[in-house]
């Protein structure tokens, strides 16, 4: 994707082989799947919002889970057969970023978007006036 080369460059091994190459990162071992800090995740590629703390939960599964997304608008869903499996893959909507995957096992029938913590900045609720996101602090009232 030629309109973020340069921020596909700048990602680690890890980060790539996940986002460019919808590979899943090791559950437990990874930098959000205890991380409950108020803020929001970005994609490590577009900086787009996707989920916000309000809506993590522990799964219990290795990974992020979040009960919905921050915005319909920034993400997608796709079918994923992969691996002799039937999945729904989502996707940053910009950068076409691999996140992870999305079930219908979340808490109180609601949806477990299950996301690699390599596909996600964090940036906290104190930064995120001077890194362009106040428009998303509303969300913490």
């Amino acid at each position: 994707m030629k309109e973020f080369e340069k921020e596909i460059n700048k990602l680690n091994k890890e980060q790539y082989e996940v986002t460019q190459n919808n590979k899943t990162e090791t559950p437990y071992d990874n930098a959000y799947n205890d991380h409950f800090e108020e803020g929001i995740y970005v994609d490590v590629i577009s900086k787009e919002v996707l989920f916000t703390s309000k809506e993590k939960f522990d799964a219990g599964c290795g990974w992020p889970s979040f009960t919905k997304p921050a915005s319909d608008e920034n993400i997608e869903e796709l079918p994923d057969f992969s691996h002799g499996l039937k999945r729904t893959e989502v996707k940053s909507k910009k950068a076409k970023s691999h996140l992870g995957h999305v079930f219908d096992d979340g808490p109180d029938g609601n949806l477990r978007y299950c996301i690699n913590s390599a596909s996600l900045e964090f940036i906290p609720k104190k930064d995120m006036a001077k890194k362009g996101y106040e428009e998303y602090l509303k969300l913490f009232e």
